[in-house]
């Protein structure tokens, strides 16, 4: 008996069997391909254009080798999208018995997907399940019906570029995107996930919809993003000349009413670098940043930018247009009294940098400054002001060249206020109205230019302190001088010396112009004659010129 039902059982697994390979052999499923193209074509909005089919009772679904969907005409020729094989699930019962398509997956494996967005910032999937496609009333009615139980791109790759071309385009592999359930009428969970050009990777989890069928951009989401080793450069998103770089881990929130997009979350930056002249952070800095972008307008608010390293916390706040060569800032930088042992770690990422050998200690930094033109090419300006701080290691005092027998400074050199106007743009940065005060030395006013390669061109005025070592000495030359030439001579204290630096902020040279001072304080009274000049000559030797 036992063995009866055994051989009974064999015997219905074997008509199964049969039945699963013979079911195909009366199911021609390329029957069913010009109505699974019309779907699909109504449904998008984009002609769809599919290769063989072929039927498999086992997985309940149709393969079809080929697959092509048109894109928008005016973004070219070329397919939206391509993929060597797409796997469409469909009901069983309905397909057999009925005759009926019933879609309930699509799996795209190894797709090649074009993104392109135009000057005036649209892209090319917005028209999706519009009327670009002008699809008839018939196909517009079949379209918020439609529902997928899962739609799936496997192992695509995505190219995002522009039209006309403005930068490289960047590649994303490893393209996978899973959405469950589905529909146009209501929200739907998707996940996505990429390789980023370089060692990077994203990933982006949320809910969708419903979709938009006037403008795909305009569907409503909210997602959680996050990058892994993004880098802008190896990613095409920023021009390797700009000189900005970094490695950044990015962990935000984003969502859209389909009109504003909003986004808040922090980056970490390991080797930032910000202008050409800049060199990488050693330490990383971290970000906190709040954002808002009207989708419509294309203009955004930035509410917070915090700006951390250490216990330093800059805030950068404005707004932002979207415009068909770049994104244009006005932007406000606030820098209240920052610890300048901390600041000092970020100089470098904005080109400053202070001689060789010599480092910053103690003192804060005060800034107020307008950042405004195109991202890449930003025009800042504003005042800065440091206070009670010291350049360790660094002799003023020696480095001046004229003064140099007196040096004063060995230990480092004091500043007790440093305050200027800055004008900096990507060909040249301008400080003005600078007032330096150096208890050891004096006080200093003027002004020049930075170049892009660290170049300096100063023309300022020293004005000694009786009180320090340098100015005692000056001023009683000075007093001497007045004395061999029977005027009342001024002392250099309250005329002042004058001063050109030069070569780089790294290693600058320091002149001072003690001929210019010995006319002054002569008015002329030495003439051209060698015994009246003998006195100027005194003086010369005493400042070292």
């Amino acid at each position: 008996m036992h063995k009866r039902w055994v051989e009974v059982a064999v015997g219905l697994v074997v008509l199964v069997v049969l039945a699963v390979v013979c079911v195909p052999l009366f199911v021609n499923a390329n029957t069913f391909r010009p109505e699974i193209e019309a779907q699909l074509s109504s449904a998008l909005g984009r002609k769809v254009t599919l290769g063989h089919l072929s039927f498999s009772l086992f997985t309940g679904s149709l393969t079809a080798d080929q697959i092509s969907i048109a894109d928008d005409p005016a973004y070219g020729s070329a397919p939206f999208l391509q993929a060597q094989e797409l796997k469409i699930g469909v009901e069983t019962g309905a397909l057999l018995l009925h005759h009926q398509i019933r879609i309930t997956k699509f799996v795209a494996e190894e797709p090649q997907i074009q993104l392109i967005q135009s000057q005036s910032g649209k892209w090319n999937f917005s028209t999706l399940g519009g009327s670009s496609g002008k699809p008839n009333a018939s196909s517009q009615s079949m379209m918020p019906g439609m529902t997928v139980g899962m739609f799936e791109i496997e192992g695509g790759r995505a190219t995002v570029s522009s039209v006309p071309a403005t930068s490289k385009p960047v590649v994303l592999s490893e393209v996978n995107l899973t959405v469950n359930g589905f529909s146009y009428e209501h929200s739907f969970p998707f996940k996505l996930t990429a390789s980023l050009p370089g060692p990077g990777s994203m990933q982006m989890s949320g809910d969708a919809g419903p979709i938009s069928q006037t403008n795909a951009v305009g569907t409503p989401f909210h997602a959680q993003l996050q990058f892994k080793q993004l880098n802008p450069v190896a990613a095409g998103l920023v021009p390797a000349n700009d000189g900005i770089s970094m490695i950044a881990d990015v962990s935000a929130k984003v969502a859209s009413d389909g009109t504003n997009l909003t986004s808040s979350g922090k980056v970490t930056a390991t080797h930032l670098q910000l202008v050409r002249a800049g060199s990488p952070v050693e330490q990383p800095v971290d970000v906190d940043y709040a954002v808002s972008d009207n989708l419509q307008s294309r203009t955004g608010q930035l509410s917070e930018l915090s700006i951390h390293t250490g216990g330093v916390a800059t805030s950068v706040t404005g707004t932002f247009q979207f415009t068909t060569a770049a994104v244009v800032l006005n932007m406000h930088l606030s820098a209240p009294h920052l610890p300048i042992d901390q600041v000092e770690q970020l100089l470098p990422a904005v080109g400053i940098n202070v001689p060789s050998g010599s480092s910053l200690k103690g003192g804060t930094l005060t800034a107020n400054l307008a950042i405004t033109g195109p991202a890449t090419a930003t025009d800042i300006q504003g005042p800065i002001q440091v206070d009670n701080t010291q350049l360790a290691a660094f002799n003023l005092g020696s480095k001046i060249q004229g003064l140099n027998p007196f040096g004063g400074t060995q230990g480092g050199t004091d500043i007790q206020t440093l305050r200027a106007d800055v004008n900096s743009s990507p060909q040249m940065t301008q400080i003005t109205n600078i007032y330096a005060d150096v208890p050891q030395v004096g006080t200093a006013t003027g002004g020049g230019t930075v170049s892009p390669t660290g170049v300096l061109d100063f023309k300022m005025v020293a004005t000694l302190s009786s009180k320090s070592a340098l100015g005692s000495i000056a001023n009683t030359a000075m007093s001497a001088l007045g004395g061999l030439l029977g005027n009342n001579s001024r002392s250099a204290a309250s005329n002042g010396i004058p001063l050109t630096i030069t070569g780089t902020t790294t290693d600058p040279s320091i002149t001072a112009n003690v001929g210019a001072l010995v006319k002054q304080e002569t008015g002329g009274l030495l003439g051209s004659g060698k015994q009246q000049s003998s006195p100027a000559g005194l003086l010369k030797g005493l400042f070292g010129r």
